[in-house]
């Protein structure tokens, strides 16, 4: 068999990743943003990457004073600009196939609910510490960005995309990756990765395997019975009265049945 040409091979893949782009919206232009970001800290003066990094941060100050701006731009930032690359290769492999997989709504509502309850949960625990003098008050001007907790989220999503036995390899797997920072000199980051891996496990009903589907349905009304299919012993009862059973002859040949 003729190989096809390199033309046709390369309209393929075109077409492949233009499909993939457009049924995975929310992602692409999530690292669109990031990326512009990234470029903007990249390029900036030192003076100016720091007034940038710490005035989108969703630290306590700031949530103080711009509690949802904060919220909102602090998941569009990434502190170290050399490290997109990184970021792109997860996106693809975790956000994607989880938004594809879930759609783009459910997919936003469940890692914005993340990164929103992760962020305000870890900055309840930095204020703690500084009341209770564990940590210096400089701690409320600290830089917190990222998309790490959102990141978190789709991967307890995507435990219950994998099929057995894979789904156990992979969820031991995310559970160290998570689990053994938090347990080993947690930061206040580390806090709120646990509590946005939660939050993604959490969102097993908003998955297609935690819905009911069309199919489920069909199967439901194949098992219930039928109210209107008659009963086989009435339809027996039936049967021999009108024809004759076994046990009671019809009408002779040539007479009607009164």
């Amino acid at each position: 068999m003729k190989p096809p040409p390199p033309r046709a091979l390369a309209v393929r893949a075109r077409n492949w990743v233009w499909d993939w782009v457009r049924s995975t919206p929310g992602t692409h232009i999530w690292l669109l943003i990031i990326g512009i970001t990234s470029l903007v800290i990249a390029s900036a003066s030192e003076g100016l990457e720091q007034f940038l990094l710490h005035r989108t941060s969703s630290n306590i100050h700031e949530l103080n004073e711009h509690p949802v701006p904060s919220l909102l731009i602090s998941g569009f930032w990434i502190e170290q600009p050399g490290s997109f690359l990184l970021y792109v290769a997860m996106f693809e492999l975790v956000h994607a196939n989880v938004e594809r997989w879930m759609g783009s709504w459910r997919w936003l509502l469940t890692v914005g609910a993340a990164h929103v309850a992760a962020t305000l949960a870890s900055q309840e625990l930095v204020l703690l510490a500084i009341e209770g003098h564990r940590l210096p008050r400089s701690m409320t001007h600290v830089v917190d960005i990222g998309v790490s907790y959102g990141l978190a989220a789709a991967a307890g999503v995507l435990t219950y995309r994998l099929r057995p036995p894979w789904r156990y390899g992979y969820l031991v797997g995310l559970l160290a990756f998570f689990g053994v920072p938090l347990a080993t000199g947690a930061t206040f980051t580390d806090f709120g990765h646990a509590i946005a891996l939660a939050l993604g496990f959490a969102a097993w009903p908003l998955t297609p395997a935690g819905r009911p589907g069309p199919d489920d349905a069909d199967k439901r009304d194949e098992d219930a019975p039928d109210e209107d299919a008659p009963d086989e012993d009435m339809a027996g009862d039936d049967a021999a009265g009108a024809g004759g059973g076994p046990d009671r002859p019809g009408p002779p040949p040539g007479r009607r049945q009164e």
